[in-house]
């Protein structure tokens, strides 16, 4: 028996953030965020939201492969669906400060991808 999905769910956050971290070889021809010194970034990000006092509504997973490697390091925030392709610590910082604490984007850290 199939059932209807609800209208709308009970949300646990607020909003919720998903890194790559996907390791592969260094020279693989998909590339990975994580060759791409991605680690760093997200370690910065998780630390942003536990000192801000945000951690119980911004949710914050190290995911896999996220399916677009080459573009990598990347970041998707939901329930937005938005995409940031962060280089350095002060993107982390504008992403948080704009994204997560303002509602704002940091547009030109926003990547558009297709399949």
């Amino acid at each position: 028996m199939s059932m209807k999905l609800p209208e709308e769910l009970p949300q646990l956050f607020k909003r919720h953030i998903f890194a790559c971290a996907t390791q592969r070889p260094p020279m693989h021809p998909r590339g990975s965020c994580g060759s791409n010194s991605a680690q760093p970034l997200w370690e910065r990000m998780g630390k942003k939201i536990e000192e801000s006092g945000l951690s119980a509504e911004v949710g914050f997973t190290i995911a896999g492969c996220m399916g677009f490697c080459s573009a990598g390091p990347l970041m998707v925030i939901y329930p937005e669906g938005v995409w940031y392709r962060p280089q350095n610590e002060d993107d982390i910082d504008r992403i948080f400060e704009s994204h997560v604490r303002k509602d704002q984007l940091a547009q030109d850290l926003v990547v558009v991808l297709s399949r």
